[in-house]
């Protein structure tokens, strides 16, 4: 079933190349509907989308008991324009990076899948987290149910039939022992699922950074993306650089432990609007890379 939807602020070339997601891939030209601008397939939760833009509208092709959860996971009930339009004028950087990010959205996702596809991520290029992370899904992941040549996210219990070795042998390199780990807390409920999904962002930040192979980055994106929690404002190396670059100021900031530097630059820059830093730290992740030619 094809509905289509008016959305603003909603761009999904945007959404696919601001890094938040590993399963959303362009549609071929040959089966991407003639006029739209851009097409991609999804799957998240054991479910699968096709979807398409022609400008502001969008069309989702899946089934349609599936409309709701999809129109959740683009998070259609926020008003990013709002968003948009709280950025502090003075901030030059981050009102060109809005304008030219006005169409990402955070994704609700799978809080499992964003655990191992960001211990995954761990120094890989998104092209390489990807091919990862479908060996992964090929490998241990159930078969859906309409297309058999594409497998859902493995779930904790699939996903811990793989040995060690067996989760080397698809190259994840020292990513593989985390996964394991991660894997047999979760399935003896160390790894708590339902608990995390019912706690504050500070609360889930101490809870993940608590297990084997999870740091704070990893566990801010887990927030961001698999928690909604979208004050979480993940750091990379994309993300020092423009902290560095556009945020730090040697006289303010010369006695500020290195180990506390980007928390603190992110609180007196970002602290302002309401709990969105991690929109925010989309929008500039976006510019930064767009910047350096690594989107289009």
């Amino acid at each position: 079933m094809t509905v289509s939807h008016t959305i603003p602020c909603f761009n999904l070339k945007q959404i696919a190349e601001s890094g938040q997601c590993f399963r959303m891939n362009p549609l071929p030209p040959e089966i991407l509907p003639k006029g739209a601008d851009y097409g991609y397939r999804i799957i998240s939760h054991g479910r699968i989308l096709y979807v398409w833009q022609k400008k502001m509208e969008v069309f989702f092709d899946c089934d349609e008991m599936d409309t709701a959860f999809w129109l959740h996971y683009f998070d259609i009930d926020t008003d990013y324009q709002a968003i948009i339009n709280s950025i502090s004028p003075k901030d030059s950087y981050l009102t060109a990076a809005s304008q030219a990010g006005s169409g990402i959205r955070i994704l609700c996702q799978d809080p499992w899948e964003m655990i191992i596809t960001f211990v995954i991520s761990q120094q890989k290029t998104i092209p390489k987290i990807k091919e990862l992370v479908e060996a992964l899904c090929s490998a241990y992941g159930q078969p859906l149910p309409h297309d058999g040549a594409l497998s859902a996210f493995p779930s904790p219990q699939e996903l811990s039939r793989a040995s060690l070795e067996d989760l080397q042998s698809l190259k994840l390199g020292y990513r593989a022992k985390y996964i394991h780990k991660l894997c047999q807390d979760a399935v003896s409920g160390t790894l708590d699922l339902d608990k995390l999904s019912n706690m504050n962002y500070e609360e889930s930040m101490e809870y993940l950074t608590g297990f084997y192979g999870i740091g704070k980055k990893v566990a801010n994106c887990v927030c961001l993306f698999g928690l909604h929690h979208i004050s979480a404002f993940p750091v990379d190396t994309w993300i020092e650089k423009i902290l560095i670059a556009q945020y730090y100021d040697k006289q303010k900031y010369r006695h500020i432990p290195k180990a506390s530097l980007y928390d603190k630059i992110i609180k007196d820059s970002f602290g302002q609007y309401g709990g969105c830093a991690g929109i925010m730290q989309q929008y500039i992740f976006y510019y930064e890379r767009l910047q350096n030619s690594k989107v289009s």
